[in-house]
């Protein structure tokens, strides 16, 4: 891994909020483009929603890889002065929250760096790889050394070893053996690659930018750095370009599991409004929830507000369609970012508080609508209708524009265990008593796939609890085979 010189870990609380899923990773990469760790940066600003417990910037120039990274928001992490130490036309970068390895933790931050002996290789991933522990035991018995605890380093070994090193599809090889959600984007020290798993769990899109190519988790960071979205890696596209040009390359293997399996909680919470994720701009899908809310739990209420900023497009669509008129009945405080996670319940309690604050002029007296994106544990939200009440809400209704979140996501989502989500123990009605509700109404599954014409193409574990492929060790079938991972040393 990289010496201690060429990173930069401040130390940084991890975060999370009780009543949302924390969220996954961003990923941006350039290539043949002039100053490329000042635009990754800008890329990867633009999806800091997608992770605020660490970052970094990879750069290679002259053949030489550098990368600057630290724990903390991407400010923070990558100042402005030691991006100017990152000279070269070609980069990745990655924004952090830990689904595997642990939160707060220096060496878990990504690119993550490893030196092979053809050279030095950085490799961003956003997702998670269910058959890593299971590679990684078979390594550590061959004497390889782990220096991070997450599961992305496993790809690196994968480059390094030898049944892999000496196959001209040496990387697409690699990501074969892997089963789970990922995207990744791997740097060589002349070569950028972009891979998707088979499957498509997590979006990864490419665009133009003068000659260079930019690559990024969404497209909202393609457009704000000037750049012309050109599409979507597709699920099991491997791209790869050099100065020769590009390339592209299907993964033959199916990663377990059969078909398409689009992560909707992307759609339902973590993409930026003003992105297009698996082909649907994310706002106006947002919108015909909440209005599709309204038509299957209506409510006989004064306004409708949002619990911001996920929220707001749903409560838009749900005002629209119920006539309610739409009202900031929140303010949400941007200086406190995510919610920490506390040692004690007193202190996580209190930041929450700090998060929003009600508007007593606004919901005084009013029957008020809420609508937000989702429950996870219902602490958060059980205090924002205790907050209402106490300015002066007569009546408040939660309408949540996602099922009930009951099972486990083992995809790249840092969802609780099952015991920690509130639906996976109590019906809806015993969720509207604790919350202290006077209703609440989830969005079924019907409508969740109404705005996509391709429903099967959704993966919904996280609400029905049909995983579409594998959630353990992984297929151990893999492991044996001729110049695999069993047969090399890395």
């Amino acid at each position: 891994m990289e010496s201690p010189d060429e990173t930069d870990c401040p130390e940084f609380p991890a975060h999370m909020d009780d009543d949302h899923p924390g969220e996954e990773c961003g990923l941006f990469g350039a290539f043949g483009c002039p100053g490329a760790a000042r635009i990754i940066f800008d890329g990867l600003f633009a999806q800091q929603h997608r992770g605020q417990e660490g970052a970094g910037i990879a750069v290679s120039n002259a053949g030489k890889i550098r990368c600057v990274k630290g724990l903390g928001l991407l400010a923070n992490a990558v100042p402005a002065g030691r991006i100017r130490e990152l000279a070269g036309d070609m980069g990745i970068g990655h924004v952090r929250y830990s689904t595997t390895g642990g939160g707060g933790i220096a060496h878990n931050v990504q690119p993550l760096i490893g030196d092979c002996v053809d050279g030095r290789w950085a490799v961003a991933h956003n997702g998670n790889i269910v058959n890593a522990y299971e590679l990684r035991r078979l390594h550590q018995e061959s004497g390889a050394l782990f220096q991070t605890g997450t599961d992305s380093e496993m790809l690196l070994h994968l480059l390094a070893a030898p049944g892999y090193r000496k196959d001209p599809m040496r990387v697409a090889r690699a990501c074969e053996t892997l089963i789970g959600a990922y995207s990744f984007l791997i740097m060589s020290r002349d070569r950028l690659y972009a891979v998707r798993d088979p499957h498509g769990f997590r979006p990864l899109v490419m665009g133009r930018l003068g000659k260079g190519w930019v690559f990024a988790s969404e497209t909202c960071a393609i457009t704000q750095i000037g750049a012309v979205y050109e599409r979507e890696i597709e699920p099991g596209e491997l791209v790869a370009v050099d100065a020769n040009g590009m390339a592209s390359t299907r993964l033959s293997r199916s990663g377990g599991g059969a078909g398409l399996s689009h992560c909707v909680f992307e759609i339902v919470y973590f993409a930026r409004p003003d992105s297009r994720v698996f082909g649907h701009n994310v706002h106006q899908v947002r919108v015909s929830y909440g209005e599709r809310l309204a038509e299957e739990y209506p409510v006989d209420a004064d306004i409708v507000i949002a619990v911001p900023d996920s929220g707001n497009s749903a409560a838009m669509g749900y005002a629209r369609k119920s006539g309610i008129p739409y009202e900031m009945g929140f303010i949400r405080n941007h200086y406190v970012g995510r919610t920490f996670i506390m040692p004690g319940q007193e202190e996580r309690a209190s930041q929450v508080d700090k998060k929003l604050a009600a508007m007593p002029e606004t919901v005084g007296g009013k029957r008020v609508v809420v609508v937000d994106d989702s429950i996870v544990r219902g602490t958060t939200m059980r205090r924002r209708v205790r907050t209402l009440r106490e300015a002066g809400a007569s009546q408040v209704h939660l309408r949540i524009s996602c099922p009930p979140v009951a099972h486990p996501c083992y995809y790249g989502i840092d969802f609780p265990t099952a015991g920690e989500l509130i639906a996976s123990s109590k019906s809806v009605e015993e969720i509207r008593r604790y919350m202290e509700a006077d209703s609440l109404g989830y969005l079924s599954v019907t409508g969740l796939l109404s705005p996509f014409a391709d429903k099967r193409s959704y993966c919904i574990a996280c609400f029905d609890g049909f995983y579409p492929m594998e959630t353990g060790s992984g297929d151990k079938s893999i492991l044996d085979e001729p110049g695999g991972p069993a047969s090399s040393d890395s």
